[in-house]
Formats: structure tokens, C-alpha cells, sequence
């Protein structure tokens, strides 16, 4: 991770991190503050992320050094996921 120039967590916050977990996210989140991109992505509102990380004081380090300098680009609307797949759910049930 070190040499790389991006970093993408995709899914963030999916499973919950353990404590040890959470600090070395801190750590890699830390070494590469203003030094390489990181793209995340995610469903959980930062409000949330004190429950990923089991520990509020260091979620909020996190976000703050994600949102310093970072793009927040946030999706609304239906799931394209869940549109396709209620699609494909009525043609088969319209056979």
C-alpha cells in the first residue's frame, strides 16, 4: 500500500472493524493523508461510523481526514441493483 498511488475501499462499513482493525485503518488513513488518493465507498452515513469502528473518538479522526481535502459525491434515487433484479423478477413471473 505504500507505493500506491490509490487506494479504493469499496463497500465501506459493511462488516464492522474490531479495535485493532480500526486502528490500523487509522494508521494506512494517516500515512497516506496528503500523500496518495483513497476512494471510498459506502451506504453508511458518517453519523454511523462510530459503529463500524466500535470507538466514536476514532471515527471521527478518520472522517476528518477524509473529508479535509476529499469529494463527497453522494447517489440518491432507487438502486439500479434492485431495479434490474424486480425487472428480471416479472418477466419471469409474467411467463
Amino acid at each position: 500500500l505504500a507505493r500506491a498511488d490509490l487506494i479504493i475501499l469499496d463497500e465501506f462499513g459493511y462488516v464492522p472493524f474490531d479495535i485493532d482493525g480500526a486502528r490500523l485503518l487509522y494508521q494506512i488513513i494517516t500515512g497516506s493523508y496528503e500523500r496518495r488518493s483513497i476512494i471510498f465507498t459506502t451506504n453508511i452515513e458518517f453519523s454511523k461510523w462510530g459503529t463500524i469502528f466500535a470507538d466514536d473518538k476514532l471515527a471521527a479522526a478518520i472522517i476528518d481526514r477524509i473529508v479535509h481535502h476529499g469529494r463527497l459525491i453522494e447517489f440518491t434515487g432507487p438502486s439500479r441493483r434492485v431495479s434490474e433484479a424486480l425487472m428480471f423478477g416479472k418477466e419471469i413471473h409474467n411467463q
